[in-house]
């Protein structure tokens, strides 16, 4: 057998499983939202979160306390996360897309005017610009921890992590809020349809991300981390920026330019 750089990990099922997790839970919103049926969409998430957790568990075996993750293996999970992201970006591309498509050139079933008739949308300089001061705030502050974790700083990295995913669960609230005083739902119009999936899958990436800050912040308290081995902090806090920026153009595009 030949020795490489390179780890190759042991059989494990949880891409299949999570796969068939994650599949279930489109399917049980859909369920949910035409019949009412909650059924398939918990089991959908409880399971999501239960492979999760095992998933993670095994990770951190391999790289804690085996010692498999050495320097060319961490040079793999970098661009992986980083291509990752460029997927996300394609994905948001999407909506915005669909936004913009709408909005230049208004179809004469919305009015011919963007927003269309009948739409009154939120208020630029109220809730939303809080959310843009929470979110630019908790990239200053995973930013602080990064900088803690790299001076080896872990009293310090541990105050600014827990801000940080402070900062995103209040997000989220504010979000929740938010909706629930919207005057039009995802059915009207397209206006409606891309506003909820443009930020409500944004909102979603925030609650992923604040899930990875979470872990990261419980691996932080138990001495997972040191100067030259946090690339699981480091891959959780691009994407953390990745979140911020696309809020930014979410915030610039729909709340202020298409209001």
């Amino acid at each position: 057998m030949f020795k490489t750089p390179f780890h190759l990990v042991e059989f494990s099922p949880w891409p299949l499983l999570s796969s068939l997790a994650l599949t279930s839970m489109p399917l049980g919103l859909i369920y949910y939202l035409r019949f009412n049926y909650w059924v398939l969409l918990l089991f959908g998430m409880l399971l999501t979160a239960f492979i999760a957790y095992l998933w993670w568990r095994d990770i951190i075996r391999e790289s804690t306390y085996q010692g498999y993750h050495t320097t060319y293996v961490v040079s793999g999970i970098k661009l992986g996360v980083m291509l990752f992201i460029v997927s996300e970006v394609c994905f948001f591309f999407a909506f915005f897309w669909a936004y913009f498509h709408s909005s230049l050139a208004p179809a004469i079933e919305v009015g011919s005017v963007w927003p269309p008739m009948g739409i009154t949308t939120l208020p630029t300089f109220s809730v939303p610009l809080l959310n843009t001061s929470v979110l630019l705030l908790s990239g200053v502050s995973v930013t602080w921890a990064h900088h803690a974790i790299e001076e080896g700083k872990l009293k310090s990295a541990t105050s600014g992590l827990l801000v940080t995913v402070l900062l995103g669960l209040y997000f989220l609230f504010l979000q929740f809020g938010e909706y629930k005083e919207t005057s039009f739902s995802i059915a009207d119009s397209v206006y409606g349809s891309t506003f909820f999936m443009a930020t409500g899958f944004h909102g979603m990436h925030v609650l992923v991300g604040a899930t990875f800050l979470l872990i990261c912040l419980i691996r932080l308290m138990l001495y997972h981390f040191n100067k030259s081995h946090h690339v699981g902090f480091l891959a959780a806090a691009w994407y953390w920026h990745f979140v911020d920026v696309v809020w930014l153009f979410l915030y610039v595009s729909i709340y202020w330019w298409g209001s």
